[in-house]
Parts: C-alpha cells; sequence; structure tokens
C-alpha cells in the first residue's frame, strides 16, 4: 500500500558490553540474498549516518542506478538519526528492526513498512545513555 521505493533494513541490537548497535543496508529479500547491511554503535548523528548509508555496498541504487529515479537518501539519513535517538532515549527497547523502510523518490521521503520491537523490563536504575 505503500509508495514504490528502494527497500532497505534498519535495525539495532543492545549489547550489555557496547550498548545499541544500529544497522542499515538493503531490505527486503535483498538483505537475506546479499547481507548488504552496515553497523555502527549508537549515538550517531547526521555526518555518521552519513558515512554509514554511503558505506552500504549497494549505495548506487540509491543514487539512481540505470535510470531509476534517486531515493530520498536525506530521508534515509534521518531515519537512522532517528532510530538512534528512539533507542537513546527508550532503553526498554532491547532489539528493533525495520524491514522494509520504503525510501520514496527525492523529496518524497519514506514509508516504514513493517516493524518489530521486542522490549525488555527495566530494573529502577536504567538509563538510555552512559
Amino acid at each position: 500500500m505503500s509508495q514504490p521505493g528502494d527497500e532497505v533494513i534498519l535495525g539495532v541490537n543492545r549489547y550489555p558490553a557496547f550498548g545499541p548497535l544500529l544497522m542499515a543496508g538493503l531490505g527486503g529479500i535483498y538483505v537475506e540474498l546479499f547481507k548488504d547491511v552496515v553497523f555502527r554503535l549508537a549515538p550517531i548523528k547526521r555526518n555518521e549516518a552519513r558515512r554509514m548509508i554511503r558505506s552500504i555496498k549497494g549505495y548506487n541504487i540509491f543514487k539512481g542506478f540505470r535510470g531509476r529515479p534517486k531515493s530520498d537518501i536525506k530521508a534515509l539519513e534521518k531515519s537512522v538519526v532517528s532510530l538512534s535517538d528512539m533507542v537513546m532515549d527508550h532503553p526498554e527497547i532491547a532489539e528493533m528492526d525495520i524491514n522494509p523502510l520504503m525510501v520514496h523518490e527525492e523529496g518524497k521521503r519514506a514509508t516504514v513498512a513493517d516493524y518489530r520491537i521486542i522490549l525488555k523490563a527495566l530494573d529502577n536504575n536504567s538509563t538510555g545513555r552512559s
């Protein structure tokens, strides 16, 4: 029911020793086929999100490969930063996957088509930030 776009996967998994680990890559069936994902420790800001997205091997797909329209890369970068902010602000999020995030044509933003969140119980001393 979403507008067409490039399928992206975004996710986070919280590790006790390191904290939240963010993931981004080609989504939908492509994540299983190509396993083209990159990881960063949260929190991140816009410049790190930009570097993260550009380090995906299939990044050229977002730039309008073979006559396809250019994707809204800025919306994708904002989505990664928002995910980082959300997981830092909500320590009860143990895991989260967005797959696919449909990244539409440039200027037309992105749509979450499916997501999954796993929450954990918190003790009274837990916080999202170190």
